[in-house]
């Protein structure tokens, strides 16, 4: 392997311990021994629930070629994964909010096993069943635990501030180290110890049991609206008529859906990119560099947040711009760098490396801002409903993509991932505005009903 591919990682690695280790007072946040209870607590189930979906990763689109699936096969399967999170998503937010939260966290955990356990037979029914419930227990990884977490923080009276810390650690654990560390497991099953590819879905089970364990003995369960005689439908009506209402929760849905409709994209390109010629590389090195670069992302937005006079709104629009930036790279490359044959990696790859990676660290940072802006801004008695209202846009999208995947060049997805980036900062920065004004109409309303308040008062003579 190039040292090239060690520098990259080794100057990430360097960057990352000065930011975790470097930490003034400003960028900590003092809190709770009941709060850190909860919140490792919380970390524990999160990063198990995470290492259940990352054993599987690195092995779906093997297994389905060790079946000896066709290209046109495993898209199908894909698209009804995906098309499974768009049509059931909003159900199983909906049940979570009237059922609860922590009920549905459980589901995930049945659902995702379930879904490992058909990856056991090779014939195409049961594996498109098994990434329909792939698809549902997706739905409820992203709304279920999250909308659990910010309902069980504020009844525990903890400090609204306090969630930033929780939302940055998360995204640290699970989407960071823990997703190395599964790669490495899930390599090491399959590979080293020959067991197949179908043993990280196995491990993933193992995974996934012990996290439901925890969850049935150490959560209570909290609810949204659980108004009497009240259908998912009515739920689906109020859902849409608060994004309808709100143009703060209409644009948080918005700029999610363009940011991870891109990172979704990115996904199925950065492998040929990087590769334009088949060239051997270190793909699953190159996957651990850019988990790095998430958890370096993750890390940076722990102390933006920790800082009470910067608000999320206002350093998105910069995070916005320059992923916008990491992806039009690919587009430049293509003009001035052409592809030249060679059996490592080119110089445009090399490029395009670095740029993925600045990618991967925009991620690491919007992953914890965007559930803060969530926080916030969604309502909490159907938060689960609307969360997954987000993810229609997103699921459609990518669904298109994979359906056309071959129908366009690379630099041309490229630009169109870069343009939607674009597009986020626009609507972040009028996101920014509106709340700005709503703040300070809240603030004059407030200090009119204290005068009116002192006004009414009777004179004691």
């Amino acid at each position: 392997m190039e040292f090239y591919f060690y520098a990259v990682f080794g100057i990430q690695v360097i960057f990352l311990v000065a930011l975790e280790f470097g930490r003034s007072g400003k960028d900590r946040i003092s809190t709770s021994p009941a709060f850190n209870a909860f919140k490792n607590n919380y970390l524990v189930v999160y990063s198990l629930m995470m290492a259940g979906d990352w054993l599987q990763g690195p092995y779906v689109y093997a297994l389905y070629v060790y079946y000896g699936y066709t290209k046109g096969d495993i898209g199908k399967l894909f698209i009804a994964g995906f098309g499974s999170s768009m049509l059931f998503g909003t159900i199983v937010g909906s049940l979570a909010d009237r059922y609860g939260r922590k009920r549905m966290s459980v589901l995930y955990c049945i659902t995702y096993i379930l879904s490992c356990f058909t990856k056991h037979s090779p014939q195409y029914r049961v594996l498109m069943l098994g990434r329909v419930l792939g698809g549902i227990a997706t739905s409820l990884l992203f709304s279920s635990f999250e909308s659990w977490l910010v309902a069980e923080h504020f009844k525990r009276g903890f400090e609204a501030q306090w969630l930033s810390l929780t939302f940055s650690k998360a995204i640290f654990l699970g989407n960071g180290l823990i997703a190395i560390i599964a790669g490495l497991v899930a390599n090491t099953l399959a590979g080293t110890f020959n067991f197949g590819p179908v043993s990280p879905f196995d491990a993933a089970v193992c995974v996934l049991a012990v996290g439901m364990a925890i969850i049935l003995m150490t959560w209570a369960e909290n609810y949204g609206d659980q108004t009497e005689g009240k259908s998912i439908i009515d739920q689906f009506t109020k859902a849409a008529s608060a994004i309808a209402a709100d143009e703060k929760i209409a644009l948080l849905g918005a700029i999610q859906s363009l940011f991870e409709g891109s990172m979704y994209t990115f996904v199925f390109l950065w492998t040929p990119a990087l590769s334009p010629n088949d060239q051997m590389i270190p793909f699953g090195f190159i996957f651990a560099t850019f988990m790095l670069a998430s958890m370096l992302g993750s890390s940076l937005a722990s102390r933006l947040m920790s800082r009470s006079n910067l608000r999320v709104e206002s350093y998105m629009q910069v995070v916005f711009a320059v992923a916008s930036g990491s992806l039009c790279l690919p587009v430049i490359i293509q003009f001035f760098l052409p592809d030249e044959r060679s059996d490592s990696i080119t110089p445009g790859g090399r490029l395009n490396l670095l740029g993925f990676c600045i990618f991967e660290m925009c991620v690491g940072i919007f992953w914890p801002s965007i559930m803060k802006m969530r926080s916030q801004y969604i309502p909490e008695d159907s938060r689960s409903t609307i969360m997954n209202f987000f993810r229609i846009p997103l699921n459609i999208f990518v669904c298109v993509v994979l359906y056309n995947v071959s129908a366009f060049p690379i630099s041309v997805m490229f630009g169109m991932c870069a343009i939607f980036l674009a597009m986020a900062g626009v609507l972040q920065r009028r996101l920014l505005v509106v709340s700005e004004k709503h703040n300070r109409t809240k603030a004059l309303a407030s200090v009119e009903e204290k005068m009116h308040d002192s006004e009414a008062e009777p004179l004691n003579i």
